[in-house]
């Protein structure tokens, strides 16, 4: 699967626009990962806890999609788009959207 934020896949023509598709994911962070968390907040530096939590949010919404894509019989997902939202504190959703193709 052929997976581009373009509205196009380089060097090949889109034959048939099959619909939209959209994988999502609500993840949570371990309350003591949360706690370990907060304490770097006050000190600064990466959340580390919670950068590893939304990349797996990414690639779980992102294979959601996918296989959305494949039940559709497409060939591509193009103009592809990451979004993400608090749920609650120590939470997110992380949605990923695009648009499912056949091509030539």
């Amino acid at each position: 699967m052929i997976v581009v934020n373009t509205n196009e896949v380089p060097r090949r023509k889109i034959a048939k626009t099959l619909g939209l598709v959209m994988g999502h994911t609500v993840r949570a962070v371990w309350v003591g990962k949360d706690v370990s968390a907060i304490l770097r907040v006050i000190a600064g530096g990466e959340l580390k806890e919670y950068t590893e939590v939304m990349g797996k949010a990414r690639n779980e919404a992102l294979n959601r999609m996918v296989k959305e894509a494949e039940e559709l019989g497409a060939d591509a997902i193009v103009n592809v788009r990451f979004t993400s939202l608090s749920i609650f504190a120590g939470s997110a959703e992380m949605l990923v959207y695009g648009t499912a193709v056949k091509l030539e």
